[in-house]
């Protein structure tokens, strides 16, 4: 059930940050995150390490503007990944791929 959480904070942030990209006009044609975490070692073994790698595949897609789509997610459009960073470090990257 933990990793549902993860999904859930994933596919929320993916959703934020293409809908980010296409509104500054970014050809975006795929976007997905990998997620990968660490948990306390005694109970309730919450999250305390969640990083979050986004590859944003598309045509002249610009490195600023995906880093900015990225934070906005994070700071303030994603629940998910805010009711999560609430207890865990997140942290964050990405790579563009030109098509």
């Amino acid at each position: 059930p933990m990793e549902m959480l993860l999904l859930g904070a994933g596919g929320c942030t993916s959703f934020d940050v293409i809908a980010i990209l296409k509104k500054s006009r970014q050809a975006v044609s795929d976007c997905y995150v990998e997620i990968e975490a660490e948990r306390a070692e005694t109970d309730p073994k919450v999250f305390t390490k969640i990083h979050m790698h986004f590859v944003v595949k598309g045509r002249d897609i610009k490195p600023e503007v995906v880093e900015k789509a990225i934070k906005l997610s994070a700071e303030k459009y994603c629940s998910a990944s805010i009711m999560l960073g609430a207890t865990a470090a997140m942290t964050h990257d990405f790579e563009v791929v030109q098509e």
